[in-house]
């Protein structure tokens, strides 16, 4: 019943088509982008509720000032602008070494268990992405990746002492797998 299972998310995303024309448009993008000032109003309002949203407004007025004589840059003109070809390369290279870094086939899982461990390491990703999110302004970047990279460095020795002592001991397949999902965690929270 795995094929059901992954088809819940076609469903959402189904259910979220189906609502999405009854909502209005992000006011920020109705002010900076199209320039809609009464279309702005239209959708605080419609968000929010009644009330007065003039300090909210003249707040997307100041940066709709501030960006004037900025251009708004289409992905493909991102993608063409040479100055961030670092960060884009960057990016690239870390999100491919998690991808295939080939960790889930280190711990020579039984077949009847690899679509759990799949299913653990999507929710490993949900869980440093909330996590993430709720604690990089507090620590910074820096330190996230130094914190990040080290307890990596750690989780990969003890990745690898519990592969090579797993003939002796059974239960360190499983521990190889909660070490799995603490390394993608570590790595979603710090790289």
């Amino acid at each position: 019943t795995w094929h059901m299972l992954l088809s819940v998310s076609g469903v959402m995303a189904s259910i979220q088509l189906l609502f999405l024309p009854f909502f209005p448009e992000s006011p920020p993008y109705l002010l900076l982008q199209r320039g809609d000032k009464a279309g702005c109003l239209k959708a605080m309002k419609q968000l929010w509720g009644e009330g007065n949203y003039q300090t909210e407004f003249d707040d997307l007025m100041k940066e709709k000032a501030t960006t004037k004589g900025t251009k708004i840059m289409t992905v493909l003109e991102v993608l063409r602008e040479p100055s961030v070809y670092p960060q884009l390369g960057t990016m690239l290279l870390l999100l491919l070494s998690l991808q295939l870094c080939g960790l889930s086939a280190t711990a020579n899982l039984q077949e009847s268990i690899i679509p759990y461990v799949s299913l653990g390491v999507a929710v490993s990703e949900i869980i440093s992405v909330i996590f993430c999110s709720s604690i990089i302004d507090r620590f910074g970047r820096r330190l996230l990746l130094w914190g990040g990279y080290s307890l990596m460095a750690l989780i990969l020795v003890l990745l690898e002492a519990s592969l090579l002592l797993s003939d002796r001991f059974l239960w360190l397949h499983y521990c190889s797998v909660t070490l799995i999902f603490l390394f993608i965690i570590t790595y979603g929270v710090g790289p």
